[in-house]
């Protein structure tokens, strides 16, 4: 994990995040470039939008969305690679006034990875403190130990359809607390199985609901519904109720 009071773009900081993902340092760096430069104290946002929440236990509910530019990991099925790079640099306050601004009461900090910039802490824990209900949907690859106990964890666990799996840092999955929820993105029957294998060596259904989501075009929906079935596990099919209502490539929704 790296450490937030050093450096930003210190090779001391990005050893310890190849040592975590396996990344050649040279190719980190320019994965992490967009955001190794901001001024201190500041955030790089690639947008902040209102629409209804896609996924999850909160899905059709309106919410404030604040998506984070950069990410580590490159999976394969990832929806929004326009927040690898684009973005623009705000403080923390201009940020909290924004989503203070809308007068939902649902945020979700979303990315890109955001726990890869440090002031997303005290962004999350200031949006807590004014009465927001906060999800954080992360990627699974970074460290959670540091977030807002406040905050309700969306937990991606990469599963090998996504060309990531070795990234899941592990850890995280002893630290979820109610009200968190786990998620897995199925490619294919193989990434279901083996995400049966991660559910039952965590117990992840008798601690936090465990949210099973089609690869968008990857997998047929009626094939994944009986999987889940046969299953006997207690898991909740989702589809992405944002790609429904709007067009699947469509931005700010």
């Amino acid at each position: 994990m790296p450490d937030p009071e050093r450096p930003h773009s210190s090779t001391s900081t990005l050893t310890l995040e190849v040592e975590l993902t396996g990344i050649p340092l040279p190719l980190l760096e320019r994965r992490l470039r967009p955001i190794s430069t901001r001024p201190a104290g500041s955030l790089v946002i690639h947008e902040i939008y209102r629409s209804l929440q896609g996924e999850g236990t909160h899905a059709g509910l309106p919410c404030v969305f604040v998506r984070l530019t950069g990410c580590h990991l490159r999976c394969g099925y990832c929806d929004s690679p326009h927040a690898f790079t684009q973005g623009e640099v705000r403080t923390i306050d201009d940020v909290v006034d924004t989503v203070l601004g809308f007068d939902d009461r649902l945020v979700q900090i979303t990315g890109g990875e955001p726990l890869l910039q440090a002031e997303v802490y005290p962004l999350m824990s200031r949006l807590a403190d004014a009465g927001r209900t906060l999800l954080l949907e992360t990627s699974g690859g970074v460290d959670t130990s540091r977030v807002d106990p406040r905050v309700r964890v969306i937990l991606d666990v990469k599963t090998p359809g996504s060309g990531e799996e070795q990234a899941n840092v592990w850890s995280n999955l002893d630290r979820l607390k109610p009200g968190d929820e786990v998620k897995f993105i199925i490619c294919d029957p193989r990434d279901f199985h083996w995400s049966l294998e991660v559910i039952d060596r965590y117990d992840l259904t008798a601690r936090v609901p465990v949210l099973v989501s089609p690869c968008f075009g990857k997998i047929n929906l009626e094939e994944l519904a009986q999987l889940v079935l046969d299953s006997g596990r207690c898991l909740r099919l989702q589809v992405q109720l944002h790609k429904i209502l709007w067009e699947p490539d469509r931005r700010g929704v």
